[in-house]
């Protein structure tokens, strides 16, 4: 893959607030990297939004650098990152944090969220969110931002289009158990992988498929690999913004309450936009050629069963993950009630 088209854009994304602030003179006060794995998604939309709100917020008080498609590492190493202090911050779906604290396990259940308005209905009640901010302080970790992601669809080099055909297959999947577990319980192999990693892994046959949100697909040119996705839609993803607390406990009062501002307005500001791209980037993906396969009406409904009495086996055999997902799910009830 040639990935200079890739550097170009997160150097220009990098420069983003300079542009909107002028020059930044030496008396600026801190520099906060925003890192994440993918680009033109709505990771990176609520990166761009988030900066330039809290620019409007605090001036050259902070310098944003936005470093998207990996650029300062695969995904273990950002999440370390973060975890050190030598990246401010990461974006990144709750699948990727789980070997942080497992509870974000319950963000991943199948059968969770079922819908975009389900996700909001729970990441931006106004009480849950306030709660979601401290919930990994115990980590050195604070969310400033919470995000409705995309449905999980499995992209595979050969069309599958049936239970039985995920059998024997090496799908990577996300870190996290409850998406690992339900890829085994169809019979494939699943693979935790960086996302920079995916495409030579796909290509040298270590791979037959991977476990992916759709926009992902689109904006790194998957097309280009392989044509077929098959549409289970057992999950929906979500994206947190953390930030490291020491970092973020070293700023002015003013400019902590102003990230805090920002990244909540962003999160709002990009849920519309989110939605909207996953629907562009089915339109894309036919465009290219790309096929959308789907499981039957009685496979989708066993696989969904099946998967839910797995997920149930999973969050009882955690504590501290049940009670998180006992708190989403009274909330996503209550929104469809």
């Amino acid at each position: 893959m040639n990935r200079n088209p890739f550097r170009a854009i997160a150097l220009s994304a990098a420069l983003t607030l300079a542009g909107l602030a002028g020059v930044a003179g030496p008396s600026a006060a801190a520099t906060m990297k925003l890192a994440s794995a993918t680009i033109n998604d709505v990771q990176h939309e609520w990166q761009k939004v988030f900066a330039e709100k809290l620019n409007g917020k605090v001036g050259d008080a902070v310098t944003v650098e936005i470093f998207p498609a990996s650029q300062l590492g695969p995904i273990p190493r950002m999440s370390e990152g973060v975890l050190l202090g030598t990246i401010e911050a990461f974006t990144t779906p709750t699948s990727f944090m789980t070997n942080v604290d497992p509870r974000f396990q319950a963000f991943d259940v199948p059968g969770l969220f079922k819908s975009p308005d389900d996700v909001a209905a729970a990441i931006h009640d106004p009480n849950f969110r306030d709660y979601l901010e401290t919930m990994f302080l115990n980590k050195g970790l604070r969310v400033v931002g919470a995000i409705y992601n995309s449905p999980t669809v499995v992209f595979t080099k050969e069309p599958v289009d049936s239970l039985d055909q995920f059998k024997g297959l090496k799908i990577r999947t996300f870190a996290s158990p409850m998406q690992v577990k339900p890829m085994e319980q169809l019979g494939a192999t699943p693979l935790p992988l960086a996302l920079s990693e995916v495409v030579p892994a796909l290509q040298s046959g270590g791979l037959d498929g991977l476990l992916v949100g759709m926009p992902i697909l689109t904006a790194f040119k998957f097309y280009d690999v392989g044509k077929h996705i098959t549409d289970l839609r057992f999950a929906e993803i979500v994206s947190v913004t953390v930030v490291n607390e020491d970092w973020f406990q070293s700023q002015p009062e003013d400019v902590q309450a102003a990230i805090l501002e920002a990244g909540r307005e962003a999160e709002l500001a990009v849920f519309d936009w989110g939605v909207g791209n996953v629907e562009r980037t089915y339109g894309i993906w036919g465009d290219n050629g790309g096929q959308v396969n789907r499981l039957s009406d009685a496979e989708q409904a066993e696989m969904e069963a099946d998967f839910a009495t797995l997920a149930a086996e999973l969050v009882a055999a955690d504590p501290e993950v049940k009670a998180e997902y006992d708190r989403l799910k009274a909330l996503v009830d209550a929104a469809n009630n």
